[in-house]
């Protein structure tokens, strides 16, 4: 096993994992538009008449992230992105935390006001930036295995590779 073969192990666990964890949060929620737009709202950040687009657009967009990273295609982009939303839930959850509002994250569903002994804002910061550091992994080294994203660049190495020589002599 050579040294880059753990590294493309744990790449793609993470991103089977990550895939996993955006097509069951965007699922459920696409499931509960209401909710979802009731968990928008109680974090008070968004004008009102953001409240029902966010809440429409975000269970796609999970689902999309979800989707390309267990396919492994555009897995940096998907990544990136991912990384971008995540750090947005984080800040969304830092903010309502420091404001002392009771709220559900609403991460997989639910969400909303709740009774402020209900709240659970440091296990729910933990496994998000655990989800992050995740992230922000497979932005930086997207390669994993299992990959479509591996295809393209093995077929194109492939490629070059059988046409070297006959370019070699096509130029001298």
């Amino acid at each position: 096993m050579t040294a880059a073969r753990p590294l493309d192990v744990l790449g793609t666990v993470l991103r089977l994992g990550l895939a996993a964890v955006w097509l069951v949060s965007g699922a459920v929620k696409l499931t509960e538009p209401f909710t979802t737009a009731v968990a928008v709202a109680a974090y008070r950040v968004l004008p009102d008449a953001l409240v029902v687009p966010v809440a429409t657009l975000l269970p796609p967009l999970e689902i999309a992230l979800g989707l390309l990273l267990l396919a492994g295609l555009a897995t940096r982009l998907a990544a990136v992105v991912g990384t971008v939303l995540l750090l947005a839930f984080v800040a969304g959850l830092v903010q309502a935390w420091a404001r002392g509002l009771a709220i559900d994250c609403g991460c997989f569903g639910g969400g909303g006001p709740v009774d402020p002994d209900d709240t659970s804002y440091g296990p729910s910061l933990l496994r998000d930036l655990a989800f992050t550091a995740a992230a922000a992994f497979l932005a930086v080294r997207p390669r994993t295995l299992f990959s479509l994203d591996g295809r393209g660049d093995r077929a194109a190495t492939h490629d070059h590779d059988r046409r070297a020589p006959a370019d070699a002599t096509e130029e001298h």
